[in-house]
């Protein structure tokens, strides 16, 4: 997919980061991050590395983002490696600049394995599983008594807010008034129907263990490609994380839930049938999650209903944001029918009942 966004220009990346007294100025552009959905590069300036990410304001604004930074102190004064947000000359984490916001942030720690790899591309060996499943963990153990209140936005963000609902298509409409958007987009279709017969059924099933579940601020895109990797061989480990734009209070199961959608499953190669499907590095990320935080029967059996409609939020959100800010009907329809209904629907499938039987045997 192109990018939605103009790649960062040398000019424009010396004006924002002059305003940060800690980066010199004398700045060039290493390397420019291929995803769609915002701008960001790799800088280097007087010999130190700097990570610059750009963000349209219909998106994120300075609040917004420091939502997603107030958490990421939280988890270092916690013990959890994550990239240091930097302040700028007037104390936020957050530069508006000529009708854009920016964040910078300190170099990884660690190797960025799968930068060049699509995103939700599976896990190259069962042994990263294992250590991204520890690390999401542990992640958890860190973000434990941080209780902010929920993300100021629906655009872009992981929320759980449909799927935990009694009733998702009541608790959409009430969402009408603040996502013009999406409602307008939605008065295009049959939404109602389509929950009705495609994404009410799963979610139902686990809707009132969903309610009981204590909120946790997740991370909420656990994908190796936002993780850095302790050396470039397949048996290394998780030394940090990163990109936190999705995040949001969900709770534990549903974050895990998420990693396994984002690793396991080969979405851009579904035609390949079982192929396309990696059980076993599913059942690695759990036995990974399940050495630092123990998982019962019952938790195996919620993460594997989850599967079918935990994504459901973020795809409207999807929905939303290619139809009210980049303008884009042809993407907002895939969005819709392929990611919002083709999920779901996808969990009907052989392969996908193979998955979650393993989940749900998982040792």
């Amino acid at each position: 997919m192109p990018a939605d966004w103009p790649a960062l220009r040398p000019d424009e990346t010396r004006a924002v980061l002059a305003r940060y007294p800690d980066v010199a100025h004398d700045v060039e552009l290493l390397w420019h991050s291929p995803r769609p959905l915002s701008a960001a590069a790799l800088v280097e300036a007087g010999g130190a590395r700097w990570f610059l990410k750009r963000h349209a304001l219909e998106v994120r604004n300075a609040a917004t983002l420091g939502e997603e930074h107030r958490f990421m102190r939280h988890l270092q004064r916690h013990g959890y490696s994550v990239p240091m947000v930097l302040h700028n000359r007037d104390g936020g984490t957050a530069t508006v600049h000529e009708g854009w916001v920016y964040e910078v942030h300190t170099p990884l720690q660690g190797i960025d394995l799968y930068r060049e790899l699509v995103s939700w591309s599976p896990l190259c060996s069962l042994a990263h599983a294992r250590s991204a499943g520890a690390a999401l963990a542990r992640l958890h153990e860190a973000a434990q008594g941080y209780a902010a209140a929920q993300r100021d936005t629906h655009l872009l963000v992981t929320r759980d807010d449909l799927v935990r609902a009694a009733d998702p298509i009541h608790a959409l409409r009430a969402q009408f008034p603040q996502r013009p958007g999406l409602a307008q987009y939605l008065g295009r279709r049959n939404w109602e129907r389509d929950f009705e017969r495609i994404l009410l059924p799963p979610q139902q099933r686990i809707q009132a263990r969903i309610a009981e579940a204590p909120r946790l601020w997740t991370h909420n895109d656990w994908h190796a490609s936002n993780l850095a990797w302790s050396s470039e061989g397949d048996k290394a480990t998780v030394r940090s994380a990163f990109d936190f734009g999705l995040a949001s209070p969900t709770f534990a199961l549903f974050d895990l839930a998420t990693a396994i959608e984002r690793n396991a499953v080969a979405w851009l190669e579904l035609e390949r049938g079982a192929a396309a499907v990696h059980a076993d590095t599913a059942v690695a990320l759990l036995g990974g999650y399940a050495e630092v935080r123990p998982l019962s029967a019952a938790d195996l059996d919620l993460v594997a209903g989850l599967l079918p409609v935990l994504h459901i939020d973020f795809a409207l959100s999807e929905v939303e944001y290619f139809h009210a800010v980049t303008g884009t009907p042809a993407h907002a329809d895939l969005a819709y029918d392929s990611f919002l209904l083709g999920h779901a629907k996808w969990f009907d499938t052989a392969p996908a009942r193979h998955l979650l039987d393993a989940i749900r045997n998982a040792k």
